[in-house]
């Protein structure tokens, strides 16, 4: 995550609660421009080149066409910022922020970017080469196919996270996970105008990018870990606190102790913390340079 510093070098704070922010660089980035594209194609889409409205011609050269029907390369990445509707666009877009907002504070903007574009052309790969063996496909456009990597993504990471299905039904995320995957599954070879292909595509691709980056199911940890159904990053065990004598021992505790009551953080140390968050998220932080960036942070009011 971002931190700006002034001109006397100090940080602002980068967002309440301890770091968390609720519009992270790249879900707001998104936001705006999944928004501008739409309102821009509705505005743009009133005039005519000839005889083709300029909707037509934003749809030829933009949306995601099958392989001999006009595809272009650059039509897998701008397809995910074109939307088919204000219905389509909004809940895409909640979907984007509910469930990326919390994916991003964790892993860092950068990582969460270049997931979700990962996502996104996997699933345009999805359905331009997988789904015309099983289905009838056409021209196929919005962000659904990241989303989806988005929400197997955020299933993952807190699989006992409750989910609140139509603002009303509480459901833990793994098992909103397994349900929407399964629907996805059975509707593939339905015509309702959706490309499900692209969906499941996007989940697949996804769950590929986590585990070569080092998840692991809880199968492969400890009892403890396998209480969910799916255990979080693989970190190096911390080696354990070894000391010389009882001695030392005793004033390296005491001294730490006083540390921790005096509150004595020094505007250094808060830089490496505000470092740290920009380089890795807000999640690499331990439990302690967490308690120091939020006193800092108060402070600041």
């Amino acid at each position: 995550m971002a931190s700006n510093r002034n001109q006397y070098g100090n940080y602002y704070r980068p967002s309440f609660f301890g770091g968390f922010s609720f519009f992270p660089p790249v879900i707001k980035a998104l936001l705006i421009s999944n928004i501008g594209v739409f309102l821009g194609i509705m505005f743009l889409g009133n005039f005519h080149i000839g005889d083709y409205s300029l909707y037509m011609v934003f749809n030829e050269w933009f949306a995601l066409m099958p392989l001999g029907q006009g595809f272009e390369i650059w039509q897998l990445f701008t397809y995910l910022f074109m939307h088919a509707g204000l219905s389509h666009l909004f809940f895409n877009m909640l979907a984007l922020w509910m469930f990326g907002m919390e994916l991003e504070n964790t892993w860092g903007s950068r990582k969460f970017f270049i997931y979700y574009l990962i996502c996104g052309i996997g699933a345009g790969l999805s359905n331009i080469l997988i789904a015309p063996l099983f289905t009838t496909i056409g021209p196929t456009i919005g962000a659904s196919g990241a989303i989806y990597g988005v929400l197997l993504a955020f299933g993952l990471m807190f699989p006992d996270r409750l989910i609140f299905v139509y603002f009303f039904v509480p459901l833990k995320a793994k098992y909103f996970v397994v349900l929407y995957m399964v629907i996805e599954f059975v509707s593939v070879s339905s015509t309702d105008g959706i490309a499900h292909f692209a969906h499941i595509g996007g989940a697949v691709v996804g769950l590929i990018y986590l585990l070569a980056d080092g998840y692991r199911f809880s199968a492969l940890q400890s009892p403890r870990a396998s209480s969910s159904l799916f255990s979080g990053w693989n970190t190096p065990p911390r080696p354990p606190t070894r000391y010389e004598n009882v001695s030392e021992a005793k004033v390296y505790d005491i001294n730490e102790y006083k540390q921790k009551e005096e509150g004595q953080v020094t505007q250094q140390r808060i830089d490496e913390i505000l470092d740290k968050i920009s380089k890795a998220g807000y999640q690499s932080l331990s439990d302690e340079e967490k308690k120091m960036l939020f006193e800092a942070s108060k402070k600041l009011n």
